[in-house]
């Protein structure tokens, strides 16, 4: 008698920036590895999250936020979503409650040949009501998708669902990671998005987007040892990063420090590599 074959595949996480993707890639993974921020565009870099559905395998991959900006980084980080999802099994696209379907619709102008589930995701800061709106709007493009989902990672409702929905498009595949493994992603790299999300949420306006980290060294002893440049664009940015440092390392650290299980020592130092954000060649380097 032939074993039933599990379900594993590669699922791209689109959606327009601020739908709450990384959010829910953590709620889904019930740990932290991918950064959240309030302000646009702050994923960066593709990074995998690896799920258990009972014996099926579900690997996420978080992406930058699709945008209209013809700006030179966000027309990269646009590529790199496009790209993920060319090279995934199935999509999950991220719509908050509160948008319009028109990102949604420009999504279906990319034909994709892949199956996809949407998610309708902060349904906990929207009335019943606003809801089975959402829905019913979404209803008339039932043809073009799989399942919709209503999910709310604070109130920690629809996950069961979401994940048997994902698991019914991916095909039959043995596990490509071990069931144990969180993502395949390096330590150091879940560490630098980590330091990027503190600078997020301790540097106002727009001086997060002429911020880059780079992760110097990482060594383990009596405690997790981490040190770090903070990339930034122009001189007159390095004083007001060096005057944020407190802040960023006492977030930074409790985030390293929660996932790591480990007390941290982190060491910044910020440095300026002047117009990084314009020369698309630095741009490519520095997020990679």
């Amino acid at each position: 008698m032939r074993c039933k074959m599990p379900k594993s595949g590669f699922i791209a996480v689109l959606g327009r920036t601020n739908a709450g993707k990384s959010s829910l890639i953590n709620y889904l993974l019930n740990t932290k590895i991918a950064m959240v921020s309030h302000k646009q565009n702050a994923t960066r870099r593709l990074l995998k999250a690896i799920v258990m559905d009972g014996d099926n395998q579900l690997i996420f991959t978080d992406t930058p936020g699709l945008n209209n900006s013809q700006k030179a980084m966000n027309k990269i980080l646009n590529e790199r979503a496009l790209l993920a999802s060319q090279g995934s099994d199935a999509i999950l696209f991220c719509a908050s409650v509160f948008d319009d379907t028109s990102v949604y619709e420009k999504f279906l102008e990319m034909n994709s040949t892949l199956s996809h589930v949407v998610a309708i995701t902060k349904i906990d800061l929207a009335k019943k009501e606003q809801l089975f709106a959402k829905l019913r709007e979404y209803a008339k493009y039932s043809e073009h998708f799989s399942a919709i989902v209503p999910v709310s990672t604070k109130k920690a409702v629809f996950k069961r669902e979401l994940l048997s929905e994902i698991s019914k498009i991916l095909p039959e595949a043995p596990h490509y990671y071990d069931r144990e493994n969180l993502s395949d992603a390096m330590a150091k790299d879940i560490y630098r998005e980590f330091i990027l999300e503190a600078i997020f949420e301790c540097v106002s306006e727009e001086l997060p987007y002429s911020a880059e980290v780079r992760v110097k060294n990482v060594s383990e002893g009596d405690m997790l040892r981490i040190e770090a440049l903070i990339i930034t664009d122009n001189a007159s940015h390095k004083g007001i990063f060096i005057s944020a440092l407190k802040n960023i390392g006492i977030r930074a650290r409790k985030l390293i420090s929660t996932l790591s299980g480990q007390k941290v020592y982190l060491g910044l130092e910020v440095v300026v590599e002047k117009n990084w954000l314009k020369d698309e060649k630095k741009l490519i380097k520095f997020i990679d």
